[in-house]
This record gives C-alpha cells, sequence and structure tokens, in this order.
C-alpha cells in the first residue's frame, strides 16, 4: 500500500493571497481510475476543531498550544480576526505534517477593526459576539457569496444581549458593531433553523457574559446537532460545564475559560472524498490516526460507506486512534439517509455511480451554505447526464450513465471535491476551480493526484510548482 503525504513547500496561515484561486488558472481535469487505489493518507487537522479552539483560547485565561491544526483559508481568515482584535498568535514548531502548532496568548480584547469572513461560516457566526466583547467598533464583511449567507439570527441574536448592531435592515453581511466591553447576558431565544452556528457562536462566548446565557432555540428543526455537542465538549474540556435540561435549550455559566493544549483531530469529512474513492475506484483506502471516539459528524462516513457497499475496517493503533480502511467491493449502493449535514456532497456523488436510487432528507438548510448545495449538486449531475430531483428538504438520485463535461464549484470546497469523485469513474469531467478547495484542504489537487497515480497529472500544484520539473 501507498503511504503518502504532503511534501509541498511550506506556507504561513497568516494572510488571504497565500489561498488565492487564480494561483490555478483554467478547468482542472480530474484523474480517472484506470486501476484499483492502494493508498494510506494523514490528513490535516479539523476546520470546526481548529476554529472553536482558536475562539476559546483568545477567550481563556491563560495561553493555549492547538496541536496540529488546520492551515487553510478558514481559519487563515479566523487567525487574522483574532489577531485584529488584539489576541496573539504565534507560530512554533510542532510535529504535524501539515505546518506549525499555534501557540495563542490572551489580551486584552480591542475594537477598532475590520473582520474579513471570506466565505467562512465559523468567522461570520462565531466571532460578532467575540467582538461584542471589545472595547469599540468593529466591522465585518466577507466575499460576494457570504453577503447571501443567512446571519439574521446572530446581528438579532446580539441586539436582544444590548449590543449596537448597524446592519442596514440587511439581515445579512456587511454590517458592525460596537462593543462596550462586556455582555450582560441572561436569558434569550433564537431561531437556529437556517445553522447550528448560530448556537455555537453564543456558546463560545456565553461563558464570558457577566451572567452567563440560557438559550432556547424557538424553530422547529436545528441542523446539524453534532457541531453543537463539539462545541460543548470544547467548553467542557476548558472546564466550562453547560447543561442542556432540555432539547434546544442550553444554560452556560459565566465561567473561566482556561488555557489548554490540544491536539486537533484529523478533518474527518475531508477525509470522506478519499474513502469513498475506494468505493468508486476499487481498491482500498486507508486514512490515519481516525479518533476512536469523537464528535466529528465526518465520523458517519464509515457506516455510511458499509452501507453504500463498502468493506469498512477500524484497526486500533493506540492512544485513542486508529486505522480506518475502505474497501471497494465492486459495488455501490443507494440508501435513504437523513440530516448526512456537510457529507450530503460527498454522498450524492457516490449516488451518482450507484445501482440504486439515493433518498436524502434533512438538509434544507444547505440551501444556505457557502452555496445552495441542493441546487448545485442537481443541476452538476444532471448535466452530466443524471437524474437528480431536488425536495423540498433534500435530494432523490437515481442511477443513469454519466459522461464528461465542466463541474462548476460555484466557490464551495464540497462541490469540488464531489466533481472529483464522479471524475474517479467517469472519463473528461473537468472541475472549473479546484482552488476552492483551499478553504478547508489546500492540499486536494496533489493528493488525490497522488492516490489515483495512474499518470494523468495536473500541470502545476496550486502553489504554482511545476510537477515535472519542481520550479515556480
Amino acid at each position: 500500500m501507498q503511504v503518502f503525504n504532503y511534501s509541498g513547500p511550506e506556507f504561513s496561515p497568516y494572510g488571504d493571497e497565500q489561498f488565492a484561486e487564480e494561483s490555478t488558472p483554467g478547468p482542472w481535469p480530474a484523474p480517472q481510475a484506470h486501476r484499483e487505489l492502494s493508498g494510506s493518507i494523514q490528513l490535516p487537522g479539523s476546520k470546526s476543531l481548529t476554529n472553536r479552539e482558536l475562539v476559546l483560547s483568545a477567550l481563556a485565561s491563560g495561553p493555549s498550544l492547538l496541536r496540529s491544526p488546520l492551515h487553510s483559508r478558514d481559519t487563515a481568515l479566523m487567525i487574522e480576526a483574532l489577531r485584529a482584535l488584539g489576541v496573539g498568535i504565534e507560530e512554533v514548531d510542532g510535529e504535524g505534517a501539515y505546518g506549525p502548532d499555534l501557540l495563542v496568548t490572551p489580551g486584552e480584547l480591542e475594537g477598532g477593526s475590520s473582520i474579513d469572513c471570506g466565505l467562512a461560516g465559523t468567522v461570520m457566526r462565531f466571532l460578532p459576539p467575540v467582538a461584542a466583547l471589545a472595547l469599540g467598533p468593529v466591522s465585518f464583511d466577507g466575499d460576494e457569496g457570504a453577503r447571501n449567507r443567512p446571519m439574521r439570527t446572530t446581528i438579532d441574536s446580539l441586539r436582544k444581549l444590548g449590543v449596537d448592531v448597524n446592519d442596514d435592515g440587511r439581515g445579512r453581511l456587511p454590517f458592525s458593531l460596537y462593543g462596550t466591553g462586556s455582555i450582560e447576558g441572561g436569558e434569550l431565544e433564537i431561531d437556529a433553523s437556517a445553522s447550528s452556528q448560530f448556537v455555537s457562536g453564543l456558546l463560545l462566548a456565553a461563558p464570558r457574559f457577566t451572567k452567563g446565557l440560557t438559550l432556547r432555540h424557538t424553530g422547529e428543526t436545528l441542523p446539524s446537532l453534532p457541531h453543537i455537542e463539539m462545541t460543548i465538549a470544547c467548553l467542557a474540556a476548558r472546564g466550562v460545564a453547560v447543561e442542556s435540561p432540555e432539547p434546544g435549550v442550553w444554560v452556560v455559566p459565566a465561567a473561566e475559560i482556561t488555557g489548554l493544549d490540544v491536539d486537533i483531530e484529523p478533518d474527518l469529512s475531508n477525509a470522506g472524498p478519499f474513502l469513498a474513492a475506494a468505493l468508486v475506484a476499487g481498491g482500498s483506502v486507508t486514512v490515519q490516526n481516525w479518533p476512536i471516539v469523537t464528535t466529528q459528524v465526518g465520523a458517519q462516513m464509515a457506516s455510511i460507506l458499509a452501507s453504500m457497499g463498502g468493506d469498512v475496517v477500524f484497526t486500533e493503533t493506540g492512544d485513542g486512534i486508529g486505522d480506518l480502511t475502505v474497501t471497494g467491493t465492486g459495488e455501490i449502493h443507494g440508501i435513504t439517509l437523513d440530516e448526512s449535514s456537510e457529507l450530503a456532497p460527498t454522498v450524492a456523488a457516490i449516488a451518482a455511480l450507484a445501482d440504486s436510487e439515493t433518498v436524502l432528507t434533512g438538509i434544507a438548510h444547505l440551501r444556505g451554505h457557502e452555496t445552495d448545495r441542493l441546487a448545485a449538486l442537481a443541476t452538476e449531475i444532471n448535466a452530466l447526464g443524471g437524474d437528480v430531483t431536488e425536495t423540498d428538504d433534500g435530494l432523490v438520485i437515481r442511477p443513469a450513465p454519466l459522461t464528461g463535461g465542466l463541474w462548476h464549484s460555484y466557490e464551495d470546497h464540497r462541490m469540488a471535491t464531489a466533481g472529483a469523485i464522479i471524475g474517479l469513474a467517469v472519463a473528461h469531467v473537468e472541475i472549473d476551480d479546484i482552488a476552492t478547495t483551499a478553504k478547508t484542504l489546500p492540499q486536494f489537487a496533489d493528493l488525490w493526484v497522488d492516490l489515483v497515480g495512474d499518470g494523468i497529472r495536473i500541470d502545476k500544484r496550486i502553489d504554482g510548482t511545476d510537477l515535472t520539473t519542481g520550479l515556480i
């Protein structure tokens, strides 16, 4: 089995230009698999965990060390935003294969800054409550696409908490607030039906509220509950016990957030496409350092791939981790799956190659992600000859012969990786913007080509290095 890790040049997580899309001009020919795969891969840290731990480290009573964090566009935006608010974040040597560790030294939060959210939901929804604890004005904006993402719940929440917010009635980016250095807290009702990040953003900052926070969700549905459980687990590890006396209610005490040294788990959602590759192309793919116990929604990929026809084996290697191996059996079956959340693009791509119908439900909130993922998936799969129907809260995907063509990513990293999965089995699929994967996995194209390893390679890495000469 081939073992491969990223071997590209070092990069700094600071500075959005590091992940600029223009570094990979033109469509990217998705490698088609002409043989069974055999690979073992280490992946960078979880974006969801890295950004939660960055926020908690910024609000903590002492320094924190984040080991093997993710370095990507989303985390770079979070780092730059926290530094603008007065938080010290320093690169230090570590043992991770994908960049340095991060030493976070909290300081007195200060306003007078502008926050670039890019397309990162964690930045636009986690940082406004933090900024409201600073003294002075803070403005928020992002990419053009970010201005279409739901933000009214965050804006209304801050107003109910007594924070002065100016959004000109948009309920979306751009907006500004004026922090007074403290938030009283108390009881708050919100409708978080559009995103669990509205809940997580308030929970992360709530220990610093004078009276803590009792938060009640009033909507009919609440998507992505595992992400809220992740937030609560991160708080618990730092000494803050969040109680949930009934579903949709969370009680956060006013409490000290302790500094902590944290090992960031690999991103299991980013592992999904690589494991799916074994199902589509045949052979085996192993993801190393898979946590035995985790709050990451990506852990569900193991059972999903097993139900779709894969042979899934977990081998414990010690210290709470192991190797997860998926082997293709030559069959791909459709499934019925509820609340697949951020895994839906990966599942939909596999389902487009299955031998029976797949029904995905409970994912209406994906319409408010980087793009309307339900419409985008239906449009792109159907453009290749597929048979996909949108429903009110999901997709129905039926078997159909696919042909090559241009796959649009919509500036959405998970749309780009979904197209790469289909390209394994369908000749001449081209991704219009593979560099958008830099949002959470800048090394995706290199790792994907190395995994397929059949002589079909892109001409340049995302960083501009010529693969044949090693020159820029």
